[in-house]
Formats: structure tokens, C-alpha cells, sequence
């Protein structure tokens, strides 16, 4: 199905009569939940398939009544937040200036880290958490709870539930929803304090519409995950949903794109000069040249978006590709979008794709670089016993690798914490010289000022293993029918800073297509996200990461249907547990579109419907006890209620399921009495 067009009736639900699962079922997609069947279920209005219609104007409507978009980027190394009047679109204002922040190191966003007092109680976050974290005596230090690098949490647990745990520095368990909703409220006070001091009064947070950005390759259940948080954080409710809306990373860096300017870009391909220096100078200068001239120009911190297609974008024609490289600290999201005109919406063309290769990747192997220096144990030891040592110790190697460039000739100094120091000479007995003497490492020196001298080899060596998979995952995608002559490619995200990995993605793909990256790389989701906030109705057409469906009872067919399948009722043959899919994986559904279909209760006594919504990651399932088959969700409808008015003989139940947004949600309706209930689809609670 493209768009609009409607979906293929599975050839089992020709002229057969379907059963939806009575309440009685277990919910177990691994038991047969239509053997304990105590009553009759529902079946099609005949002849009634499944049929898609498109329902865009409650998005339009629910827009209005806000005063302002706030969007949070809610990062694994940062996190910051921007906003937007309603009534004044074109200008995005990125938070004021964070306390604290590192010399040299652009502060318009503040490290994802998080502090705890002993009690577990929230204290502090960003700079302000790891500045007074760094400051406390060492044994007092253990008894806080210090978190950073945790929303990778959400992308690495297989099993996500309201209950997940994330360890503190200390080694203490808490709560990942309590420390995400922490940092959600500490950001809604942030904004809602920066907001009414504009204002000159109080700014409600009922005027505010909501937008948090997560990765496109995040799974169902972390998206979902973040919704419970910042319900948690009173960002908005169950209730009132539309408050807040869950934006895909790099869907929001495509909205922002779509904008810019020739002066606000850089082009890694084109040999014509742009922002006064051509591409074939050196990558890393051209870019620090531009963030000067952004950084000279930011006292405002106000960006005005004017409401044009910018001239990249002016190029692009109907129907043509381009690719979105989201490179942030812990993920890396490649999403396709294909343009559609006259309006310059966007189509998702190929579901996102991606993997932990954020720049996370580089200090994972600046650790395992020490292991191999001073063993495994005394890391981990040392980072147990000195947590805040251990923090300074990789804030120091961060801003070192912030100035690792492809054509770097002098060596990189990272200064080793005294703590450190001394409490090797303590564990081992002998110095840190010594260990360094004897690791045989190349290219890690050390000097007598008490610091690691790396050479810059060394340094771009803990860069190759992150790049190389990024390089691998873009090749195979390049691979893929829908992406061949894609156009252009836009390298966004904190980690699109690193020469490095503009030099790898220029030579790997520069000769296939133009290769841009937008001024201030770090703050285009921020920004593309605030422009989403105002008008959710850009992004056209999505892909259903997804298949959707009920189970449902079917005529049994000998040799067809599994012999274990078959269930005796009232002298008639069913086949149980199979899987009625409403939509399949990777299929293109409009934003808005709605899937539809009509049942009837087999019995007029009938007083309760359940209807059981189950997704799996795989397009062909043809039964619910199909291996990575998942209950999401459940429909109860209550027949009662409609003695005294004329109920029609055949009954008629409309199911419909929303899809083309980033949450899905399902309802039932009864025609006869108009009763309905809605559910969103769940993943942490089944």
C-alpha cells in the first residue's frame, strides 16, 4: 500500500466468520487464549474489508490553543531545550546560557547528567550536577547517586519495562523512569521560568505544546517509555495527550534542513566556495571558521527561520531522495525521506535504521585503551572507589578528543586526576610511569607534568572502530533499491562536529552525492524540532515500524490450518489464535490515515467485546503464538446500557486504529448507542 490505497484482504478472511477472543482469554501469546472461550465472540459485517481513510484535521485543530512550542533535545552526552512563539513562527530562541561549562567547549546545550542526594532525592542537573559532584570530599561522594550516559539505557534493554533499573556511579540501582522524569521536570522549570520572564508574568504550562526528541531507531517501548516520563514530570497527561508530541530525531534535523540558507551550511563535496572557504580546504578549519562566525553572532540567541525552502532544497524535484545521517552521542539514525511537491512535504521513504555508533563508541575505547595500560581491575576499582576522579578523568579526554582533526601533526595531553595517580601507586605498588613503561601501548607516552601524552594516531585510532560502522551501516543502506540516487546527504547531530567523521563520510560517499552539513550541527534537531511543534503535519508519510493485528478465531481448513489450532464449538470446526493483520511492517501509511474495519456480536446477549492488539517486528505471522509475536494492547467494550432502545438485529462494531504518527492509537465504537473506548498501543505493561 502507498498513501491512501487501501489494504489487501488476507485470503483467510474471505467469507469467513471471525471471533474476537472473549474476556475469559489468558493473555498469554503463547497459550491458545480461544480454548477457554466461554462465549460467542463478534464477526465481519459482511462484505466489509479493512479500508483506510485519512483524519488530519484534529492535528490541525489541537495546535491552536497553544501560546508556545517548546522542544527538548534530550541527548546521551547533551541535552538542551529551544522554543518558538506561536504567533511569531519564524523565530526559534535556543535556552539562555547554562551555569558552569567546560573553557573552550560551546555551552549551548548541558552534559545528560543527573545528581541524587544520599536520600534520592533530585538535587542538581547538567553542569551545576557534575561541577557540586566534583567538589564533594570522596567518601561523601559515594553517597550520591550520580547518573550520565543513561538514556542509551532505553535503547540497549531488551526487556523495557516501567520497572528497569539504571546504575549511579557508585554502583547503587534506581529507578530509569524516576531519573527521566527528574530531568523532564527539571527542564520544564528551566523553560517555564525562561518563559515567564519574557512574559513579565506567570507562564502556565497548560500553554505550552510539548516536543521531545528520541532517536527513529528507538524501539516501540522507549518511545513509549519517554511519553510515561514526562507525564511523570507533568509535561502533560494521559488525558490530554496532543499536549505533547514524540519527535523522531532525524526527521526534525530534515524539517530544519529544508530551511537553510547557502550561509548556514557547509558543503563538504562542492569545490565553490561557501561561507568564504572552499571545500577543498581543510574540513576541521572550515568548520571551526564558520562556529566562530556563529559564535561572534549568538549573544541573541534567537534564530530566525525565514519561512522559505532554502536553496538546497529549492533544487530538490518531485520525487527525489535524500538521506538523513543523525550522529549523536550514543545512536547513529539514517532515515530516507523522499520530497513531495507542491508543498515541500516529506515522505519516509525507507524505515530508520541505525545502531549504537554514537560517539560514546570513542570513550568506550579510550577505556578499554587505559584496561590495556593499567588493567581491567583497577579501572573498575577506580571507578567505584574515586567516582568524581573518574568523571574529571573523561570530561579531561573529552575536550581532547573535541580537537582530534584528520591532519593533526602534535601530540594530545590528557591530564591524569592526582587521585588517580596515587591510588594507582596504592593498588599496584608502583607508578603510573611504570605501568605506562611496561603496557608496551604505542603511540601513549608519559609526561612529567602528570599527563597522558597521546600522539594524534593514537587518538584518531579510538575514532576508527565508532566511524568504520558507521561507514559499514551507510554502505549497506546505499545498497537498498529505494535509496539509490539519493541527492543529497545531510550529516546533523553533536558527533557530525568530529572531522574525523566528515573526512570518512566524504571520501566514502562524496563522489555518489552531495554531502552538507548545516552550521551549528548541534542544535539543528533542536531547532528542526520546534518547526515540527508548529506544524506536526509536515511529515506526510511514515513507515510502520510494525505489523499490527488481533486474534481472532477463522474457519478450519483441513491441511491448511495445524492440527493443535483446532477448537470444537457448537458442532462448528474453528482454527484459534489467528493473527488478522491490520497493517504490515515497513508499509507507507499517511499521517492521519486510519485503518477500519466493522464486526457484529454472534450473539445478541453478548454484554462485553475484548479485543486483543498484538505487533510483531516480522511481516509474515500467520498465528499470535508466532515466535516475537507481543500482546499491546487491549479494547473492552461494554454492550450494556440499551435496554428501551431499539437495537439493530446485526450489531455493528467499528474498530479503527490510527497509524502515520508517531503513537498509534486504537478505538472501538458501537454504532448502536455510540459508546466507545480508546487505547494507546502499550509496550511496558504487557
Amino acid at each position: 500500500m502507498q498513501g491512501g490505497a487501501g489494504i489487501d484482504v488476507p485470503a483467510f478472511l474471505a467469507g469467513a466468520t471471525l471471533f474476537f477472543l472473549s474476556e475469559t482469554a489468558p493473555t498469554s501469546a503463547y497459550s491458545s487464549p480461544a480454548r477457554s472461550l466461554g462465549d460467542t465472540g463478534i464477526t465481519p459485517t459482511p462484505p466489509h474489508p479493512p479500508y483506510l481513510t485519512n483524519d488530519t484535521d484534529s492535528n490541525v485543530s489541537e495546535q491552536q490553543s497553544f501560546l508556545v512550542v517548546v522542544a527538548v533535545d534530550f541527548g546521551t552526552t547533551s541535552s538542551g531545550y529551544a522554543y518558538s512563539f506561536t504567533k511569531e513562527p519564524e523565530c526559534i530562541h535556543v535556552m539562555r546560557r547554562w551555569e558552569g561549562g567546560d573553557p573552550g567547549v560551546s555551552n549551548q546545550k548541558t552534559p545528560t547528567t543527573i545528581l541524587l542526594t544520599p536520600e534520592r532525592k533530585f538535587h542538581s542537573f547538567g553542569y551545576a550536577a557534575r561541577d557540586f559532584y566534583h567538589d564533594l570530599d570522596p567518601n561523601e561522594a559515594k553517597q550520591w547517586l550520580y547518573l550520565e550516559k543513561f538514556k542509551m539505557k532505553l535503547h540497549t534493554t531488551g526487556d523495557l519495562t516501567m520497572d528497569t533499573d539504571l546504575t549511579a556511579a557508585n554502583g547503587k540501582k534506581v529507578k530509569a523512569l524516576e531519573i527521566f522524569a527528574y530531568a523532564l521536570q527539571y527542564f520544564k522549570e528551566q523553560a517555564l521560568k525562561e518563559l515567564s520572564d519574557q512574559a513579565g508574568s506567570e507562564f502556565e504550562n497548560s500553554d505550552v505544546r510539548w516536543v521531545i526528541t528520541v532517536p527513529a531507531i528507538w524501539k516501540q517501548p522507549a518511545k513509549q517509555f519517554m511519553r510515561q516520563a514526562a507525564y511523570q514530570a507533568g509535561l502533560a497527561s494521559p488525558e490530554n495527550s496532543e499536549q505533547l508530541i514524540i519527535a523522531l530525531e532525524p526527521e526534525a534535523a530534515s524539517i530544519y534542513c529544508r530551511k537553510l540558507r547557502l550561509h548556514q551550511m557547509i558543503e563538504l563535496s562542492s569545490k565553490a566556495a561557501v561561507n568564504g572557504y572552499s571545500g577543498s580546504d581543510t574540513v576541521g578549519a572550515g568548520f571551526t571558521q564558520a562556529k566562530e562566525h556563529i559564535r561572534r553572532n549568538r549573544q541573541s540567541r534567537t534564530f530566525l527561520v525565514e519561512n522559505v525552502i532554502g536553496e538546497i532544497w529549492s533544487e530538490l524535484e518531485e520525487g527525489d531522495k535524500y538521506v538523513v545521517v543523525d550522529s549523536g552521542g550514543g545512536t547513529v539514525d539514517l532515515t530516507v525521506h523522499q520530497i513531495r511537491l507542491p508543498e515541500g512535504h516529506l515522505k519516509e521513504l525507507y524505515k530508520a535504521t541505525g545502531g549504537p555508533y554514537g560517539s560514546l563508541g570513542v570513550d568506550y575505547e579510550f577505556e578499554k585503551l587505559l584496561y590495556k595500560i593499567f588493567g581491567e581491575d583497577f579501572i573498575e576499582q577506580f571507578k567505584i572507589k574515586r567516582p568524581a576522579a573518574w568523571v574529571d578523568l573523561m570530561i579531561a579526554f573529552e575536550s581532547r578528543k573535541r580537537a582530534a582533526a584528520p591532519d593533526r601533526t602534535n601530540p594530545l595531553n590528557i591530564t591524569l586526576p592526582f587521585s588517580f595517580i596515587d591510588y594507582y601507586k596504592k593498588f599496584r605498588g608502583h607508578s603510573v610511569e611504570h605501568a605506562l613503561r611496561k603496557s608496551n601501548v604505542d603511540f601513549v607516552k608519559w609526561s612529567s607534568q602528570g599527563m597522558l601524552r597521546m600522539s594524534p594516531d593514537a587518538m584518531n585510532a579510538l575514532f576508527k572502530p565508532t566511524i568504520d560502522s558507521i561507514i559499514e551501516h551507510l554502505r549497506d543502506l546505499f545498497q537498498k533499491p529505494e535509496v539509490s540516487t539519493v541527492k543529497f546527504l545531510f550529516l546533523v547531530g553533536g558527533f557530525a562536529e568530529a572531522p574525523l567523521l566528515q573526512q570518512a563520510v566524504q571520501a566514502a560517499f562524496g563522489d555518489q552525492c552531495r554531502i552538507i552539513i548545516p552550521q551549528d550541527v548541534g542544535l539543528t534537531i533542536l531547532k528542526g524540532a520546534v518547526l515540527f511543534g508548529l506544524d506536526p503535519t509536515v511529515i506526510k508519510v511514515r513507515r510502520s515500524p510494525l505489523t499490527y493485528g488481533v486474534g481472532v478465531l477463522n474457519r478450519y481448513v483441513e491441511g491448511k490450518h495445524p492440527p493443535e489450532k483446532l477448537l470444537v464449538k457448537d458442532g462448528t470446526r474453528w482454527c484459534t489464535d489467528v493473527f488478522d493483520k491490520f497493517i504490515s511492517a515497513d508499509q507507507s501509511v499517511a499521517l492521519g490515515e486510519l485503518v477500519k474495519r466493522s464486526y457484529t456480536p454472534a450473539k445478541p446477549s453478548q454484554l462485553v467485546i475484548v479485543i486483543n492488539i498484538y505487533s510483531s517486528e516480522h511481516d509474515n505471522v500467520s498465528f499470535i503464538t508466532d515466535p516475537g509475536v507481543k500482546k499491546c494492547g487491549t479494547l473492552r467494550l461494554d454492550l450494556t446500557g440499551t435496554s428501551g432502545t431499539a437495537v439493530p438485529a446485526r450489531r455493528e462494531i467499528q474498530t479503527l486504529m490510527q497509524f502515520g504518527d508517531t503513537e498509534i492509537k486504537a478505538t472501538a465504537i458501537d454504532i448502536a448507542t455510540s459508546k466507545s473506548v480508546k487505547v494507546g498501543i502499550d509496550f511496558l505493561n504487557y
